[in-house]
């Protein structure tokens, strides 16, 4: 008998989807998979190489340390200096997960009590709100709209929600939208957060894959944001590792401490000559982070441009890999996904597993190669939208 917590958890989007790919597969079907997020390119070379001689050291077969290597967590402070001018204290404001979904996860039991709020965006990556189910918290929703460039409103949180609320999960640029969030935006953030006594978690896997000139702004560049903020970063989306499951939070170093003590309780930290591997990367040259940008670049002109000559509507993004695209009039979001994958063989999101105020829209993630979304987009020429 499963308990109440899980009853509660909607079933998980991404494996809905890769049922629904594996039935059109056994039916025959080529199917182009924009659904799930996973890079296509492979993992750069000098890092792989990197793991082949951490992996021969008898020392990394051993535990490891539950916060990470200090070396790890002193490479993460040089990559945020580096790229994002923050200074962090490697022994007290870093440490180190086994990906970030693990940490975002965790985060709730550390300070969620039965009954307690979480302010979690709609739409959103779902481990906001099943993190928060599974502390025996309440999420509540703020949609991400259109209108307001897919930036909350938070004059629209109730002061009694606020009150009792212990953490807002934000996440620029954003998934699924693919919004970015400015200066002002987030010094906005920071204040409500402070004003409320609410710890700012900000999910900043996608900051470094930007276009056209973007640089996304991590939250801890602004003012105070050390004062209640702490930022979940990973290597999966920025060097191709998403299978090596390592990530890190940095900031405000008391909140660490509570996630550290729940980890501490539950994993065993990272494995080391994956921790070694990860140090090589974050102190590659900058060159290897704008050649898988570049990529994801030149992808995304193709498909926008493309779903554009259709008839779509749907913008060209400024980071991420993914573009949210409008469902034409007289779909929902569901039937759209359904149209084009028995249509044409074509698998995306659709907006609203990612939450309610994801209907109107689908997820294309730009993780196939150029010829193949080509490919893709002369296909949907050929069926009525």
């Amino acid at each position: 008998m499963l308990s109440e917590r899980l009853n509660r958890l909607p079933k998980y989007l991404f494996a809905e989807i890769d049922e629904m790919k594996k039935k059109k597969i056994q039916e025959g079907v080529d199917v182009i998979d924009f659904g799930v997020g996973d890079p296509d390119m492979p993992t750069p070379k000098h890092i792989v190489e990197a793991m082949k001689r951490a992996v021969e050291k008898p020392e990394n077969h051993k535990y490891p340390s539950y916060e990470g290597m200090l070396e790890f967590r002193q490479a993460v402070a040089e990559f945020y200096e580096r790229r994002k001018g923050v200074k962090l204290d490697p022994e007290r404001e870093v440490i180190a997960l086994i990906g970030s979904k693990e940490g975002i996860a965790h985060l709730p039991l550390a300070y969620v009590n039965d009954g307690d709020y979480t302010i979690v965006p709609d739409p959103a990556y779902p481990v906001y709100y099943a993190g928060t189910i599974l502390a025996d918290g309440i999420p509540y929703r703020i949609p991400l709209r259109k209108e307001n460039e897919f930036l909350p409103n938070f004059d629209e949180i109730p002061s009694d929600v606020a009150k009792k609320a212990k953490i807002m999960f934000l996440n620029y640029p954003n998934n699924p939208t693919s919004a970015t969030a400015e200066k002002e935006f987030i010094k906005s953030a920071v204040d409500f957060c402070i004003d409320n006594n609410i710890i700012l978690a900000h999910d900043f896997a996608y900051g470094e894959i930007t276009f056209d000139g973007h640089r996304a702004k991590s939250f801890l560049e602004v003012e105070n944001a050390f004062e209640i903020c702490v930022e979940f970063n990973s290597l999966s989306k920025t060097f191709n590792m998403t299978g090596w499951r390592i990530g890190f939070a940095v900031g405000n170093s008391e909140i660490l401490k509570g996630l550290l003590k729940v980890k501490t309780n539950v994993d065993s930290g990272v494995f080391q000559a994956v921790q070694e591997a990860s140090i090589t990367a974050l102190r590659s040259d900058d060159s290897v982070i704008e050649g898988i940008c570049k990529v994801y670049e030149e992808r995304r002109d193709v498909l926008v441009e493309g779903l554009k000559e259709l008839g779509l509507n749907v913008e060209k993004p400024k980071a991420t890999f993914y573009v949210w695209c409008e469902v034409p009039e007289g779909y929902t979001s569901v039937e759209f996904t359904k149209k084009l994958l028995d249509s044409a063989g074509i698998l995306v999101t659709p907006g609203v597993g990612l939450g309610e105020h994801g209907e109107g829209f689908v997820r294309f993630a730009l993780t196939r190669d150029v010829e193949t979304i080509a490919k893709a987009v002369e296909r949907l020429k050929d069926i009525e939208l």
